[in-house]
């Protein structure tokens, strides 16, 4: 009787059991969700690029070209990509393709250039690594560490291998894996967006040359509409006759002409239209070519006639220089005299690199920045409308020296004495957000105030900017190539052979000023890298071993002879 009524309860679980594995199947249909149970949420989306996704009308299309023999760094590189690519296609369903992709895979050597060529030109960047072969020794490889994406006939370069100075190469790793959503999402957003913002580069005041500027301004043109644009003083030059902005963002990139009251005031009512500003500005003015022709030359104030519109704004560039203990190197003849030149790097005080934010997604991750002549900026006036942010500081050994100033090469040959740097931190990048107080306020006449046409403003519309006290953290160096002038990449040193985290900043501080929170929301992630502690391996290899190996089997043994104790007593029962 008892064995009826048993066998009765089993069937019963039994139908229960399959009964709520059809019920959650059928839900499962309707309801969608997952749990990310990692510390760091690396398995989370961000809401934008959920939206993304979920609103892609056409198939969006990934060639991985990370596969074939691969060191285990970039393998776990190659897994993490096709992690995140399998939660884009959760969020995305059928619209989300990809493949992964050897492109040495041919055996054919001519076959195998044409397809690194074409890759290269499509703008994906190779890398050269060393393998160990199975007769321990080791050969090289070329790899395109990079992803091409594609929607509706265009198609995007992607490169996910980061390099930045100073890392170590598992550093570099996971720093690409942190930005693999960001990377990928910036693209999809610049093949789905119809109508891009728009970015004004202004001149007339001296500002940079196109050439100056020409690899961001290439960057950037992938993702914006790029227009160079003078104000020369003509009311309508940003804002059209309605009074509707005519570029979402102005970037003023190294000016050394003063600015008239009327430029200004265009400047000024453009902010308070919510329009957004990017200021790079060189508060010092100094003569590389004197320095170099001379060994020193003088630092004088650069007189813009800005000073006044950006303190009401919330900040103060100083007329100073800092030196810093954490700085760059500029090549310096070390030939004798009546010898051929022999030139040598040398660390340069006045070339900071500067320290990047942790706390604001703009800065947050990103490699040191290279400078050159950079002040310090004061945050000034006590508006609780507007909320200021550092972005960029100097190390913590740093000194201030007051314009004007001999600044001569000799100070190369001087020992660094880290007592006389006892400044830190010093603020040299600033994000103001908000809302501003016009610099013409009780300025103007009532004829200007009161017309229509110009619509004058007092207070601005919520807006944002952000200043640098530095305005060749933009530029790019430049060289020779068959009698032409071409661009190198924005912070690379053609001296030292490293690229700085410059061209990122700048790119990120756009698409901040240019309302894109959504891919910064992205950017903020940070992925822990969990490093094995090599010396306690060593030390204690055998009990690790142990732990690993021989305990997980003694607990299976041990859980079925007590599993098997307990049915043996029920029973008997």
């Amino acid at each position: 009787m008892k064995r009826n009524e048993l066998k009765k309860d089993n069937i019963l679980q039994l139908i229960v059991i399959i009964s709520m594995v059809i019920l959650i199947s059928i839900l499962s249909g309707f309801l969608f969700t997952r749990f990310d149970l990692t510390s760091d949420k690396r398995y989370t989306l961000s809401k934008h690029t959920k939206s993304m996704l979920r609103e892609s009308e056409d198939i969006i299309y990934f060639k991985v070209y990370l596969n074939g023999d691969l060191p285990a760094g970039f393998l776990r590189l190659q897994n993490s990509v096709r992690e995140i690519l399998d939660e884009f296609r959760a969020f995305g369903k059928d619209n989300i393709q990809y493949e992964f992709i050897d492109p040495a895979g041919s055996t054919d050597k001519k076959t195998r250039n044409d397809v690194f060529r074409q890759l290269y030109e499509k703008g994906l960047e190779p890398t050269n690594l060393q393998v160990k072969e199975k007769d321990g020794t080791t050969s090289q490889k070329i790899i395109f560490p990079g992803i091409l994406v594609s929607y509706r006939g265009t198609e995007v370069a992607v490169n996910i291998l980061k390099n930045y100075v100073g890392y170590s190469p598992e550093g570099n790793l996971n720093s690409s894996i942190q930005s693999l959503e960001y990377e990928l999402s910036f693209a999809m957003q610049k093949l789905m967006t119809q109508k891009p913002p728009k970015i004004g580069f202004l001149e007339g005041h001296g500002e940079l040359n196109p050439l100056s500027v020409d690899d961001i301004a290439k960057t950037l043109a992938n993702y914006y509409v790029l227009q160079r644009v003078s104000i020369n003083e003509y009311l309508y030059s940003l804002r059209d006759t309605l009074g509707k902005n005519n570029f979402d963002l102005v970037v003023i990139a190294k000016p050394e002409k003063p600015f008239s009251e009327k430029d200004k005031f265009i400047l000024d009512q453009y902010l308070m239209n919510g329009g957004h500003l990017l200021w790079l500005i060189d508060p010092v003015n100094i003569s590389l070519d004197s320095l170099s022709r001379s060994r020193s030359t003088l630092a004088m104030g650069n007189p813009l006639n800005l000073d006044d519109q950006l303190f009401k704004y919330g900040i103060r560039l100083n007329q100073n220089l800092v030196q810093d203990m954490q700085c760059a190197t500029i090549p310096v003849n070390t030939g004798m005299v009546g010898q051929p030149a022999k030139f040598a790097p040398a660390p340069w005080v006045y070339f900071p690199l500067l320290v990047p934010s942790d706390k604001n997604p703009i800065t947050k991750n990103l490699d040191i920045i290279k400078s050159q002549f950079a002040s310090v900026i004061d945050t000034v006036g006590e508006s609780g409308a507007i909320q200021k942010t550092i972005l960029l500081t100097t190390s913590k050994y740093s000194r201030i020296v007051n314009a004007p100033a001999l600044i001569d090469l000799s100070v190369i040959n001087e020992k660094i004495e880290p007592s006389r740097f006892n400044k830190s931190y010093l603020p040299v990048g600033v994000l103001l957000e908000g809302t501003f107080k016009s610099a013409f306020a009780n300025r103007v006449s009532p004829l200007i105030s009161n017309n229509q046409q110009i619509g004058f403003l007092k207070v601005s519309k919520p807006a944002k900017m952000i200043v640098f006290s530095d305005g060749d953290m933009i530029q790019n160096s430049t060289q020779q190539n068959e009698g032409k002038l071409e661009a190198l990449p924005l912070g690379y040193d053609r001296y030292t052979r490293q690229t700085y985290g410059n061209k990122e900043l700048m790119l990120n501080s756009i698409n901040y000023l240019c309302n894109r929170q959504g891919l910064m929301e992205t950017r903020s992630k940070e992925f822990k890298l969990r490093m094995l502690d090599k010396p306690k391996i060593l030390s204690q290899r055998v009990v690790w071993q142990f732990i690993n190996i021989v305990l997980p089997v003694l607990l299976v043994i041990a859980f079925g002879m007590i599993y098997h104790l307990v049915r043996k007593k029920k029973f008997a029962n």
